[in-house]
């Protein structure tokens, strides 16, 4: 597919770098459907679920440690990882680290895509039968890859609330069809969506009456909001305020 055809343009080299976070995740790793699920548990629930769909890192160190924060503010976390195991950590473990010469990453990026398009819809599904109860509700955030994913979904009646970061693989469709509130939290030096792109998916939300809350952060790139650099003060402050807004938007229409 021509790149022209996007808003958020498929996942780049932007997309493999960034900083590996240190802490140890409290949740636990199992099938859903037998696709490999990280699930965090919150001391104090809320009774709702959120559904996070990751980026090209899959149940990375650092997606684990933001569905623990996720489960801090009361909602269980569930991360699908459509890569099964076969995520960016295999090719590049460390910042420093480049990717392999003989990586085709436009290929790896079509093989999963092709069973993340198969299999969010049923894993949600399955995530509902298992987890959820009559009185569950549901909201979903996309983290690059996983934006247009979480998109999809904010075009049903299954989630009531969504929000994407840093996205990639977005369409003029995903801005038109969604049911639900948005949350968009963007980076201003964003080369997979660049401002003009970001324009025009605004004109979009607003020409077709969408509910949506853009942020934008200045001085970072894309992926600040899961792979930020922890010995930089802004970007730390950048990565929480990221998911201190989504935490707060699904709040707001998980309980109202």
């Amino acid at each position: 597919m021509s790149s022209q055809e996007y808003l958020a343009q498929p996942p780049g080299p932007c997309c493999a770098t960034g900083h590996i976070h240190t802490g140890v995740p409290r949740g636990r790793i199992e099938p859903v459907i037998d696709i490999p699920t990280y699930i965090a548990t919150p001391e104090h629930p809320n009774a709702n679920i959120v559904l996070y769909l990751p980026d090209v890192w899959g149940i990375s160190n650092n997606a684990s440690l933001l569905a623990d924060a996720f489960a801090d503010a009361g909602y269980q976390t569930l991360i699908m990882d459509y890569f099964l195991g076969d995520d960016m950590s295999v090719y590049r473990k460390t910042k420093d680290q480049p990717l392999p010469a003989s990586f085709d990453q436009a290929a790896w990026r079509t093989r999963h895509a092709a069973f993340a398009n198969e299999n969010v819809s049923k894993w949600t599904s399955a995530v509902a039968s298992q987890f959820g109860t009559p009185k569950t509700r549901y909201a979903v955030v996309g983290y690059c890859f996983g934006a247009p994913y979480a998109c999809n979904l904010l075009a049903t009646d299954m989630v009531s609330a969504g929000a994407f970061a840093h996205p990639t693989l977005l369409k003029e469709e995903h801005f038109t069809s969604p049911k639900q509130p948005l949350l968009l939290s963007c980076a201003e030096n964003d080369h997979a969506f660049p401002t003009e792109a970001r324009n025009k998916a605004l004109d979009i939300l607003q020409r077709a009456g969408k509910r949506y809350h853009l942020q934008v952060f200045q001085g970072v790139a894309h992926g600040f909001a899961t792979r930020a650099d922890l010995d930089d003060p802004y970007q730390i402050w950048c990565k929480e305020q990221s998911i201190r807004a989504i935490i707060e938007w699904f709040n707001l229409w998980l309980k109202s």
